[in-house]
This record gives C-alpha cells, structure tokens and sequence, in this order.
C-alpha cells in the first residue's frame, strides 16, 4: 500500500480489528461489524480477497495455521506497517472531519 493514499473503508476496519491482536476470518467479519456499528459487512469472499491483498503488501500476516473440523483456519495479525497505516488513515480523517466539524458545531442557525 502507499502512502499518502487513503485506504477504503473496508480495509480501514479489517486493520483495526486487528489492533487488538490476532483473528481467524470468521471473527475478522464479526469485529468489523461491531467496530463500523453495522455499517460495514464484508461477503467471505469479499474477505479473503482483501486478506490476500493485504497479506501481499506486507501490512498484515498470517500468524498461524491449525485445522479445525477438517477446515484449515489461518489467524491474521497486523504489522508494524498495518498499524502505521491505520493510524496514518484515522489522522487524515480525524483532520478532514475537523474541517466540517469546525465550521458546524459551534454555528448558529437563523
């Protein structure tokens, strides 16, 4: 991934729900729901696409493998860049927010 870009929505939420530690896809799915307060819901495939593209830019890796009712299960855990893009990404935000939020909070209406 590089920098300077913004980072989808999507990839925004796979990376934060993994700040907390690692995760198999299954409970990927469900932190990203409950972290975007049911905004954001990702297909499996939809998923694992996102899972490989990340694993190949180097921002997240697989931390380990084990096999559970006959499935393998791959748990994810995000790097050192994972984590400076995501904060990287929330900054941004946060600062193109402050925009909006400045001119409009403290406003009064006629």
């Amino acid at each position: 991934m590089s920098r300077g870009s913004s980072v989808s929505e999507q990839t925004y939420f796979v990376l934060a729900a993994l700040l907390d530690g690692p995760l198999h896809g299954h409970a990927i799915l469900k932190r990203v729901v409950e972290l975007s307060q049911d905004r954001v819901k990702l297909a499996v495939g939809t998923l694992y696409g996102a899972l490989d593209r990340l694993t190949g830019s180097g921002v997240i890796m697989v931390e380990k493998e084990e096999i559970v009712n006959g499935r393998k299960r791959r748990y994810f855990r995000i790097t050192d860049d994972g984590r400076r893009l995501v904060e990287e990404e929330a900054l941004r935000m946060q600062q193109a927010a402050a925009v909006v939020t400045g001119r409009t909070l403290g406003a009064t209406f006629s």
